[in-house]
């Protein structure tokens, strides 16, 4: 099942109501994203341009986006970004497939 990175930036009403009542949101979205058919692997709280990090499991790429777009929908969060991940094995059979594309950059 394809693997998504979803980096969160929540807003400074969102990381102060966080500050008030800190509560483990990783079980929360755990839900949504089984609702989907999907698992969490790992959420993480961090520090920089992103408040969150989490790993997950979803069927396809719509239901990243319908995951992603609940996300934003909800006013929580300032920024969502949402990353495929492809395995190691998966990336260099990529890489062999670019390899026969012939692609030529635009010449100076």
């Amino acid at each position: 099942m394809p693997q998504y990175l979803v980096q969160v930036a929540y807003t400074s009403e969102t990381m102060a109501a966080l500050v008030n009542n800190p509560q483990d949101r990783v079980a929360v979205v755990s839900k949504a994203v089984k609702k989907l058919g999907g698992k969490v692997v790992g959420g993480w709280l961090s520090f920089g341009e992103y408040d969150t990090a989490l790993i997950t499991h979803l069927p396809d790429n719509v239901s990243a986006a319908a995951f992603s777009i609940a996300v934003s929908a909800g006013g929580a969060c300032k920024s969502v970004k949402t990353t495929p991940l492809l395995s190691v094995e998966e990336g260099i059979e990529a890489m062999k497939a670019a390899a026969t594309l012939g692609y030529k950059p635009p010449a100076a």
